[in-house]
């Protein structure tokens, strides 16, 4: 088991996700957010689009947020992607890294979707085989995040809160903490978000996702969709204000991945966010002084 890794610092603030339509803006005006996530496939072929990332890293700490590694699968680790990544974090040093509670490969083929687990102890066993295989090969702590969920399987008789923490205890991971997922999952099978959250070790949860979503009618029911293409909508907010009131300041990023805005309104939204970690120190600085 890996102890958390102390080697860079931790933003606790406000980061953005790093599109392509905005790179040349934030390299012209550096916006005052905490850090920037990529995701790292986007790197590994190197060239100029890597060489502007590293002129952003001397101003920026750096997240990479991986959607290739299928950790949840069953195929044997891409030891040749494992390889890429650590060549990547080697040379970019970021923050945080990290991957998702899902599966994509099955016998070679890769599969344009990131696709769940049943949440029993074959799978428990086997992620956290394949979770302490990746932070050995990358030489440090990795965080793993929860999915947004829209079919479930019968036999699944560990909660996911709970398989996430014990992932967590078992190989010394953390946990990337998505509220929005939350959100979107719960609301699909009618179940609480909040229950959800006190379930919870927040203790592991090094950083925290925020997005938007999308609402569809199937079959005259409305199923919301995790596509990061909108604003973080007032229940995602109030999820995310409890979070923090569990589990203290965490980093945060805004995700938004389709429908890109003006960079304006990411950075809008980065600064709501940062008022709801402000408000928090700001309570536990009172708290601590009386």
């Amino acid at each position: 088991m890996l102890a958390p890794d102390d080697r860079v610092q931790a933003p606790v603030g406000v980061g953005i996700g790093l599109r392509t339509p905005h790179i040349a803006e934030i390299l012209a005006t550096r916006p005052a957010v905490a850090f920037l996530e990529v995701h790292p496939e986007n790197y590994f072929g190197g060239g100029p689009a890597i060489a502007a990332l590293e002129r952003l890293r001397c101003d920026y700490p750096l997240s990479l947020h991986g959607v290739g590694l299928s950790l949840g699968g069953s195929d044997p680790l891409d030891t040749r992607h494992l390889a890429r990544l650590a060549k990547l974090i080697e040379r970019l040093d970021p923050a945080f890294v990290s991957e998702h509670l899902a599966w994509s490969v099955v016998d070679g083929a890769y599969l344009n979707h990131l696709l769940p687990l049943p949440y029993d102890q074959e799978s428990l066993d086997t992620l956290c085989s394949r979770v302490t295989q990746t932070q050995e090969a990358l030489g440090r702590r990795i965080l793993i995040e929860n999915p947004s969920l829209y079919l479930r399987f019968k036999h699944s008789p560990v909660s996911e809160p709970e398989f996430l923490s014990e992932v967590a205890r078992r190989t010394g991971c953390g946990i990337l903490l998505d509220v929005n997922n939350i959100h979107v999952s719960c609301s699909n099978f009618d179940q609480d978000p909040y229950a959800y959250l006190d379930a919870m070790s927040m203790d592991s949860v090094g950083e925290v996702h925020l997005a938007g979503h999308s609402m569809n009618d199937v079959d005259g029911r409305t199923i919301l969709i995790d596509d990061h293409g909108s604003r973080v909508p007032e229940p995602v907010w109030q999820l995310y204000a409890r979070t923090l009131e569990r589990g203290g300041p965490r980093p945060t990023l805004v995700e938004w991945d389709t429908n890109l805005p003006d960079l304006t309104v990411l950075l809008e939204e980065a600064s709501t966010a940062q008022r709801c970690l402000d408000a928090i120190h700001s309570r536990t600085s009172n708290a601590v002084a009386a």
